[in-house]
């Protein structure tokens, strides 16, 4: 991490949770230097982290929280995380949609980004089980009236999980009468062992269900989720087309990945470079 006094706080943020995972902790004072801000204001970033959830205060620094594979954080605690990563791959994941196509996006803060990239795509149909991904359209919609080309939303119905997806067995049989050309695929976690995954056991079967549905499949994750297995998987990464991700995957998962898909990672040479 660089010294940067002009970093935003939610870039902060990220750049202390990375260092927190990938050393397994940090001292306060190891962040005021590598940051170059004040201890206080370093303390305030480990307060807002921990209570997202997201690693845990101990005393003179903080380590990753251990979760369970049953665990699922809510929507808000995921949407502060990874935003520049989340930003990329929406962008790069955008230029894969052509215009007069039927979608599907899944629940996750990161087809949330995807969804405002694909507004001034013309003439697409989304099929979604996300109400925060159905009201990027709507309010599109709200603004700027029933402009020429606008989207056509189709929301599924479901039991709402903590992450703002439906799901469950009216999700799940809307969605098997249907048939879309490209699904975009949020995930809990990716791993070449056990392919996709979510803590949640009806997301579970929906996902399965959207997969089974989709001409394509494509995963869109940032490097995060490299290596986290939730309780349920939903599909092998052989059923997947494409991954989009970011330049924080470690070249040995983008090897092993690229032997069983195509890899498209974000912000390198572009929006978004082949492997």
């Amino acid at each position: 991490m660089s010294e940067n006094q002009n970093l935003l706080a939610e870039q902060r943020r990220a750049l202390i949770l990375d260092e927190v995972r990938r050393r397994g902790g940090v001292r306060v004072n190891e962040l005021t230097r590598k940051l170059g801000v004040s201890d206080m204001t370093v303390r305030r970033d480990l307060d807002a982290l921990a209570r997202q959830g997201v690693l845990e205060k101990v005393h003179g620094g903080a380590v990753p929280v251990v979760e369970a594979s049953t665990h699922e954080p809510g929507f808000e605690a995921k949407s502060g995380l990874e935003l520049t990563a989340k930003e990329d791959i929406a962008r790069a994941a955008a230029e894969l949609v052509a215009s007069g196509t039927a979608i599907a996006l899944s629940g996750g803060t990161t087809t949330y980004a995807l969804a405002h990239h694909l507004l001034e795509v013309p003439d697409l149909t989304v099929v979604t089980n996300s109400v925060r991904v159905a009201d990027v359209f709507h309010a599109a919609q709200r603004t700027s009236g029933q402009r020429q080309g606008a989207a056509t939303v189709v929301l599924t119905g479901g039991v709402r999980t903590p992450s703002d997806s439906l799901v469950g067995p009216v999700a799940d049989q809307a969605i098997a009468a249907l048939h879309f050309d490209m699904l975009f695929l949020g995930v809990h976690g990716i791993s070449i062992e056990a392919g996709l995954s979510t803590p949640n056991l009806a997301e579970a079967e929906t996902n399965r269900r959207l997969v089974q549905s989709a001409r394509r499949v494509v995963v869109v994750a940032d490097h995060t989720k490299w290596g986290t297995v939730g309780l349920s998987s939903f599909a092998a990464l052989e059923q997947v087309d494409t991954l989009v991700t970011d330049a924080g995957l470690p070249a040995e998962a983008r090897a092993d990945i690229s032997e069983h898909l195509r890899l498209v990672v974000a912000g390198e040479d572009g929006d978004g470079a082949d492997i």
